[in-house]
């Protein structure tokens, strides 16, 4: 009807416009079963980065993107454009045009960085960050990662009938007699792609929801998932319930579990519906380390009085030093550069033993049976340790090794506490609560930055934990990323147990409504800095992001506390390295002919699996004819007149498991092919052209 709605509005009759109207009013009276809905207007996407030019295909910035008009030719700064429905010809200027691209149209992406974080140089794990239309950039993951992903978390827009969505880049409010059938159409699109992106022997695709939408989202998921179980969870996420005058008070929302092939969902400590508080009564126990008993001083075993230095500013384990002789002033002793020294002194102050000798505590802390507590007001510690009989209960299987927290101390659980239950359909948890744990974190890690509605941290880690638990190298996307809370919870799994599952996060750089009237108002039009610098990706997500894995706020102060149920893992950051990329879009001929290869880099890199930092090429260099990335397991032969010294160098990278080849003799890259001894090869740029062909209505 959209369509159609659409072409009535351009009759020039006003008495047939009428009579037409009324026609279709009563059609649409008629009754309909199941799911039925309009597959509307194609949606558009702004092309802020591409040139107004001759031949392309523009609308204006602040008018409706899918009124689409066709550059005819330009003189200085102005624009004469022709209608594309029409023949109405018209001068625009330039600066007043964006390019759009519709869907259907051939669109050639590339990433580009915006920036990047390492917290974890040891480690070649990296996760994704990508500010785009998350249709485009699902296109871009299903070139990458068709049939390899985990797990799809998303937590849409919830289409309540507020300006919190758009389509064809128009808020779609309550007023919209459409909104449903957008809404649904909207989904359709994304979904149909997800769905090539999960392992089908394998995965999970998780959609949260609320009452507005959920029969519908229901229906849909049937449709398009068949062969799928799947369950809806009601989960209470506001205890305090929403008021609404005269109905219920709404506390909760829902989560659809699609489960494809052979997955199913892993035990818990709780069934989600009954909280139980007594588990925490058989927590391990971790000893003191400081004897305080009788004939524990100091002169009685000389040997165990030694100082443990830790970092003055951090409070991070330094190092150990040797024993003191009993004659020296423990005062005396010369502490390493930027640290402090902890010794065994009770509040008395007097001097006591530790209970191992320097070796063995070298050789506990190596393997994480000794533990360092809080800080103190003097920026000294506590130090526990395990006894013999924890260790034993270890050995026995009796007590779980759940990973390590961030100082490599054990995080350890006692068996028959740990998953045995399974999740009810109603879960109703205090640590679900949006507002404590969604909300109080943006204003602890962001503080002055709003965001509405953020999930509860723990609610998310909650439920990619039942999907996840097992799969320690799990590849997950959310394409819906909002705050970034998925991939903080993911950080949080790989803490707890040591895992190294990767996350993939799409959210556009949208601002909101108000923001956006009062941008406009100031002259300030999409695709400006400063639009872009108030867009939910730079302003909330990646700001969240890399100060959660940094341990500090967006003004350098250390987070506070701990994370709730994590045997005390503190806040103070996470081993985690990610990248921020910007999709934008290329010049297919431009591929063609190898121009843009070092835009293509980071989408090689990805395809690769994102291994150890994105390699980048200096614009201004020349282009090398091969590239070997020891690091990013991958290789790049450029000019194929070098494939000899190529394949030797290959040859000697066992770390090499990728390999692209430039050529567009097809016959020369199957030899290539054969002899090289790697597992994935992939030709360049036809790969690239004929399977990167973004909106080819596709999906």
């Amino acid at each position: 009807m959209a369509v159609i709605d659409d072409l009535v509005d351009r009759i020039e009759d006003v008495e047939l416009k009428k009579r037409i109207q009324i026609e279709l009013q009563k059609l649409t009276r008629q009754k309909k079963f199941g799911l039925v809905f309009e597959n509307h207007l194609p949606e558009c996407t702004p092309l802020y980065e591409i040139a107004v030019t001759p031949g392309r295909d523009v609308a204006e910035r602040t008018g409706p993107i899918n009124e689409i008009w066709t550059v005819l030719q330009i003189s200085g700064n102005t624009a004469l454009c022709r209608r594309k429905s029409g023949q109405t010809i018209q001068e625009f200027p330039i600066d007043d045009l964006v390019a759009v691209a519709s869907f259907g149209e051939p669109i050639y992406p590339y990433l580009k960085p915006i920036d990047s974080l390492c917290n974890a140089p040891e480690s070649d794990l990296w996760h994704t960050i990508i500010e785009a239309d998350n249709y485009h950039a699902l296109q871009l993951l299903e070139y990458l990662y068709a049939g390899k992903v985990d797990c799809i978390y998303i937590d849409p827009p919830y289409n309540t009938g507020a300006k919190d969505w758009k389509y064809n880049n128009n808020y779609v409010d309550g007023n919209d007699a459409y909104r449903h059938s957008k809404w649904l159409s909207f989904m359709e699109k994304r979904l149909k792609i997800a769905k090539k992106l999960l392992n089908p022997k394998d995965s999970v695709l998780i959609v949260t929801i609320d009452e507005k939408e959920y029969l519908h989202l229901g229906c849909l998921l049937e449709e398009l998932f068949p062969n799928a179980t799947i369950q809806m969870i009601t989960s209470v996420i506001n205890p305090k319930g929403s008021a609404r005058e005269g109905r219920f008070s709404r506390v909760e929302e829902y989560l659809y579990f699609v489960m494809l092939g052979k997955a199913s969902i892993v035990p818990g400590k709780y069934d989600m519906l009954r909280e139980t508080k007594d588990l925490s009564k058989r927590s391990v126990r971790w000893a003191g380390l400081m004897r305080n008993g009788e004939g524990s001083s100091r002169s009685r075993i000389p040997s165990l009085f030694y100082p443990i230095f830790i970092d003055a500013q951090t409070g991070k384990y330094h190092s150990v030093g040797e024993p003191l002789p009993p004659t020296k002033n423990r005062n005396e002793i010369k502490c390493p550069d930027g640290t402090i020294a902890l010794f065994p002194v009770d509040g008395s102050n007097r001097e006591l033993q530790w209970r191992l000798y320097p070796p063995s505590f070298r050789e506990y802390l190596k393997n994480g049976w000794v533990r360092f507590g809080k800080r103190q007001s003097d920026g000294t510690r506590s130090v526990s340790y395990l006894q013999k009989g924890m260790l034993d209960k270890m050995s026995s299987g009796d007590i779980c090794v759940l990973g390590k927290d961030n100082e490599g101390a054990l995080i350890l659980e006692y068996k028959d506490s740990m998953g045995t239950k399974k999740p009810a359909t109603v879960w109703n948890m205090v640590s679900h609560s949006a507002s404590e744990h969604g909300a109080s974190f943006i204003k602890e890690i962001l503080p002055g930055r709003k965001f509405p509605y953020p999930k509860s941290l723990y609610a998310v880690q909650d439920t990619l934990r039942f999907i996840l638990s097992n799969k320690p190298n799990a590849l997950v996307v959310d394409f819906f990323a909002g705050s970034g809370t998925t991939l903080h919870a993911i950080n949080l799994l790989n803490a707890l147990d040591n895992g190294r599952r990767r996350c993939i996060l799409i959210t556009n750089n949208e601002v909101s409504s108000e923001e956006s009237s009062l941008l406009l108002k100031k002259g300030i039009f999409p695709g400006h800095k400063k639009w872009n610098e108030l867009g939910i990706a730079r302003y909330i997500t990646w700001p969240r992001i890399t100060c959660s894995i940094r341990g500090l706020d967006i003004n350098g102060k250390p987070l506070k506390g701990e994370y709730l149920g994590c045997n005390l893992l503190k806040r103070d950051g996470f081993k985690s390295n990610v990248a921020f990329f910007h999709l934008g879009f290329l010049d297919k001929k431009s591929v063609s002919i190898g121009k843009q290869f070092k835009e293509l880099l980071s989408i090689l890199w990805l395809k690769a699996g994102a291994h150890g930092p994105c390699p980048s090429l200096d614009g201004n260099s020349m282009l090398p004819n091969r590239l070997i990335c020891r690091n990013n397991q991958m290789a790049i032969l450029i000019d194929s007149s070098y494939f000899v010294d190529f394949k030797k160098e290959i040859s000697s990278c066992k770390e090499i498991n990728t390999v692209f080849l430039v050529t567009d003799n097809e016959r020369s890259y199957q030899f290539m092919v054969s002899e090289l001894n790697v597992t994935n090869t992939y030709q360049l740029y036809r790969d690239y052209l004929d399977n990167f062909r973004i909106n080819q209505n596709r999906g």
